[in-house]
């Protein structure tokens, strides 16, 4: 595995939270992404049976939680952050838009509650190797752990136009 692609040792996942980190895409756009563990069997898209997923996941470990890495955002309105810089709640294996009330399925990434019901997280692909998480996704480079940097950019983000 390429070192520079580490996210996280495994050990350090939550079960009832997640890891933010920081990546870049295709164009240089840097974007926040998160990794999720839970230990349910595995929901992922990799069948191709559902529309909206876009990358296989969970990662599947034998003898472990399963692993999905979204991008960090809700889809119902983009800008607003599921983890804002402390792990995003969750509820019953389900990651929670704490704007919205919308709920996320840790696995598949579709939203099961809220206003935009039925859309999909936008998946990146991980891999565990050696104890360690890696992104392994072709369009994203791993940039490093934590929050996008804003420069402590304290404006409001209120969705109300004047």
């Amino acid at each position: 595995m390429d070192v520079s692609e580490r996210i996280a040792a495994l050990e350090e996942v939550p079960s009832e939270s997640t890891v933010l980190f920081r990546v870049t895409d295709d164009e240089g756009e840097e974007r926040e992404a998160i990794l999720v563990a839970s230990d349910g069997p595995s929901g992922g898209c990799d069948d191709g049976s559902r529309d909206g997923c876009e990358a296989e996941r969970p990662a599947e470990l034998a003898d472990g939680p399963q692993l999905s890495c979204w991008l960090n955002y809700c889809q119902h309105l983009t800008h607003i952050k599921i983890d804002k810089g402390s792990g995003a709640p969750m509820r019953d294996g389900e990651l929670v838009c704490a704007n919205h009330g919308a709920y996320f399925d840790s696995e598949s990434g579709e939203c099961t509650y809220g206003p935009c019901e039925g859309a999909y997280l936008n998946g990146l692909e991980v891999t565990v190797d050696g104890g360690d998480v890696y992104l392994t996704d072709d369009d994203y480079s791993f940039v490093g752990e934590g929050p996008i940097d804003d420069d402590d950019d304290l404006t409001s983000t209120s969705n109300v136009k004047i």
